[in-house]
């Protein structure tokens, strides 16, 4: 059975698992691991630095501001559930369906 990415959906963003390798070469998006989309950071895992340049690295790539990304859960685990907040202004089915296809772009 493959893996696959569970993305949930609400009238105010998209939630997804997150598995953070830290001290990478370079911060990137390497697929999935297990049913979590694996992101390396440049980071270490030391007083929140590999969260924050997480979330600062997801909201670049699905380009938002970094203040929509927050980390629900996992705080001081490598998998964690991260919120992305909808933009303001926008229109919400659209701005959802943005997201959505841009998280399973990354999956391959």
């Amino acid at each position: 059975m493959k893996n696959s990415l569970a993305v949930q959906t609400d009238s105010r963003g998209v939630t997804l698992k997150v598995y953070v390798q830290p001290r990478s070469s370079k911060n990137q998006i390497i697929g999935l691991h297990g049913d979590a989309l694996k992101v390396k950071v440049k980071a270490p895992p030391v007083d929140g630095a590999a969260n924050k340049m997480c979330i600062r690295y997801l909201a670049a790539c699905l380009d938002v501001p970094k203040s929509c990304v927050e980390i629900k859960s996992g705080r001081s685990g490598r998998t964690k559930q991260v919120r992305v907040l909808l933009k303001a202004g926008g229109d919400p089915e659209k701005e959802i369906q943005r997201l959505d296809a841009l998280i399973q772009s990354w999956i391959k």
